[in-house]
């Protein structure tokens, strides 16, 4: 339900705002809901009654999504946003769940706790990424945080255990690409956890035997792993404009950098882009 407390006036926003706010406000309106508008940060809150937390959409960047998209644009967003709030009111239920534990790769500026302030379960990874780890609710998934850890009475390393173990469950087939004499490798299975399969050392370790340049890996959104096999210099051009590009698109961007990778090690590296 919208709040008409918190409804702005119309000064100062842009058609495509105004019309992307009033599309979402339609779609997404509920009377257990709340719906609140920041002009000066031009941004869209959904909250949910039941659960007490919500979610915030940056209208600017839908409305750059929507110019290449159209309408698929807004329809991932309306899924993005039912399903999240579906989650917040759903019960975690770790005990005799475990298979549903797993990690997700966020960026290293990704928030540390909760809306509420509850710090959520981390572990460190490059000086680009963290690891956090989520409760799989079959169409999205729910970070876990120390309140619901501590209530169930977990130990924190046994949930990080059980999350790497069942990313080594995950499927890793790969489509392959040829490019000016190096191969690029993706997985793109859309479960979720693509970037995590980065932390299935059995998996890199079986990649590496098979490069014959050198293996650089990247992770530019969370539904996107990409491993490649440079051989030459336009190989690093490639693969930089190939980042940017998935970096861009992604609901949920993790880092624009690649990692080469050697003997388990993953290392940060900036490619720039040469003058043509």
């Amino acid at each position: 339900m919208y709040n008409k407390d918190n409804a702005p006036d119309n000064g100062g926003m842009n058609m495509d705002s105004l019309k992307m706010k009033r599309e979402l406000e339609s779609r997404l309106s509920s009377q257990d809901r709340i719906i609140t508008y920041d002009r000066e940060q031009d941004e869209l809150r959904i909250e949910s009654k039941k659960a007490g937390k919500g979610i915030t959409l940056s209208l600017a960047g839908i409305v750059a999504k929507w110019h290449n998209e159209k309408e698929k644009a807004i329809d991932e967003v309306v899924y993005y946003v039912e399903e999240g709030l579906k989650a917040m009111e759903s019960p975690v239920q770790l005990t005799d769940h475990e298979k549903k534990i797993f990690p997700v790769i966020r960026s290293a500026s990704f928030p540390a706790e909760s809306e509420e302030g509850i710090p959520f379960l981390t572990d460190e990874h490059t000086a680009e990424t963290k690891i956090y780890y989520a409760y799989d609710m079959g169409k999205t998934y729910r970070l876990l945080d120390s309140r619901v850890i501590d209530k169930q009475g977990w130990d924190p390393n046994r949930i990080k255990e059980m999350a790497l173990f069942n990313v080594r469950s995950l499927s890793t087939s790969l489509k392959e690409d040829q490019v000016a004499g190096n191969s690029f490798y993706f997985l793109n299975t859309n479960d979720g956890y693509d970037a995590s399969r980065i932390l299935n050392k059995g998996f890199l370790h079986d990649m590496e035997k098979q490069m014959t340049g050198t293996m650089v890996v990247a992770v530019p959104h969370q539904d996107v792993l990409i491993i490649a096999d440079i051989r030459n210099e336009r190989g690093y051009d490639v693969l930089a404009q190939m980042t940017m590009s998935f970096f861009a698109s992604g609901r949920v961007p993790i880092t624009a950098l690649s990692f080469y990778y050697e003997k388990g090690e993953l290392e940060p590296i900036f490619i720039l882009g040469k003058n043509k």
